[in-house]
């Protein structure tokens, strides 16, 4: 199986017409025919539904997609290592990035060490802790960011400066808004959205043994999807604060959590991790600002 291959085979899927995906490959329709066909044995699974205007990926091809946009990303990061091994003043730097207010000293770090190696360039994606360990691990990613303690038996950390506080988004007009902290007892019985991870990890921490008397409406990735959710009157919201705008003009409201949770966010990396040398002089960077 060869990388050109997988790349073929992700261009029909994303385009899910044969036609559109040569003309954007500038390969002939039965070059790129021939070389789905000879991935498909090779696998022994089919891998497309052929429709009369257009093909969708069969269950074995979503699996396959999956796994080829990794390999691809790690081959085109380690041909991008190997390319800035030389090159001391540039280079490509991978992150993957949990919500939380504090990433803005890792922007604050990157924007400053652009001003003196402006050949970096950094790439971020978003993602709770399964998804971005399960990219560092693949090795996608140099860098991470948590919102858990991290396993010291598998990465270095930085803590960052801060920890975040943790707390309930809702309606302005809602009554609980008047109140200055909320406790376990306004949520008993509530609808309430949260991150899977915190459900689990933080908010028992929180609240103990009273765990069942909380009812989680929906969970969410992403913290501002959530809000729109509550700004329709669905439920609310245990968040960090400063992640969602509870400005006056925003109809939303926070209120932090008596008594206080908090969650440390860790920068990690990989044990035995080698890197190239704009990661290695910024990591430098980000260890003399965390102290």
């Amino acid at each position: 199986m060869e990388i050109r291959t997988l790349r073929y085979f992700l261009a029909v899927a994303r385009e899910e017409n044969m036609t559109r995906a040569a003309e954007y490959l500038h390969v002939t329709q039965p070059t790129l025919s021939k070389q789905i066909q000879s991935l498909e044995e090779e696998l022994g699974k089919k891998l497309f539904l052929r429709h009369s205007f257009r093909i969708e990926l069969t269950e074995e091809g979503i699996l396959l997609r999956k796994r080829a946009e990794d390999l691809i990303s790690m081959a085109d990061k380690i041909l991008g290592e190997f390319t800035a091994l030389d090159d001391v003043t540039g280079g490509d730097v991978y992150f993957g990035l949990a919500e939380s207010w504090q990433i803005r000293y890792l922007a604050r770090e990157i924007q400053q060490f652009k001003e003196i190696y402006p050949g970096l360039r950094y790439h971020i994606s978003s993602g709770d802790t399964e998804q971005v360990t399960e990219k560092l691990d693949k090795g996608v990613l140099d860098f991470a960011v948590l919102a858990e303690e991290p396993d010291a038996g598998k990465y270095h950390h930085l803590t960052f400066p801060e920890a975040d506080v943790w707390g309930l988004v809702m309606p302005a007009s809602h009554p609980l808004a008047r109140k200055e902290a909320i406790v376990a007892d306004d949520l008993a019985g509530l609808p309430l959205f949260c991150s899977e991870q915190g459900w689990k990890r933080d908010i028992p921490r929180w609240c103990g043994d009273r765990m069942e008397e909380l009812h989680l409406e929906g969970s969410f990735r992403l913290p501002y999807n959530a809000s729109l959710f509550v700004r329709e009157g669905l439920g609310f919201l245990l968040t960090f604060d400063r992640l969602i705008d509870t400005g006056p003009e925003s109809g939303l409201a926070f209120r932090p959590l008596a008594p206080k949770l908090e969650t440390n966010i860790h920068l990690i990396w990989k044990k035995y991790q080698v890197f190239t040398p704009i990661a290695e002089r910024l990591l430098a960077g980000l260890r003399e600002r965390f102290a």
